[in-house]
């Protein structure tokens, strides 16, 4: 299996693929990624890739691995991605 893109390889392979320069490409994905953070409790949509949301997770009974004894796990919420359909279906092609 290949290894993922870092960071760095995304911005070089952008960069050259825009006629930008590293530095205003990385600073694009700062901008990004800080509006995404600050947006997210209200649904962030990248699109074509998918949405950033906001959940609610109620309290639940669990159990402890190790002891087997019953545990009780309380409420919170979660970040979540939820990847959009086109992107499903552009690198997991159907089998028909």
């Amino acid at each position: 299996m290949a290894k993922a893109l870092t960071k760095a390889q995304i911005v070089q392979k952008l960069s050259e693929k825009m006629g930008m320069t590293k530095k205003d490409t990385n600073q694009f994905f700062d901008e990004l990624s800080a509006l995404a953070y600050k947006e997210a409790k209200n649904g962030f949509t990248l699109p074509g890739l998918g949405k950033l949301v906001l959940v609610s997770r109620k309290a639940r009974k669990g159990r402890n691995p190790q002891t087997g004894e019953p545990i009780k796990i309380p409420a919170k919420k979660v970040v979540k991605f939820r990847v959009a359909k086109a992107a499903k279906d552009t690198i997991l092609p159907s089998k028909k």
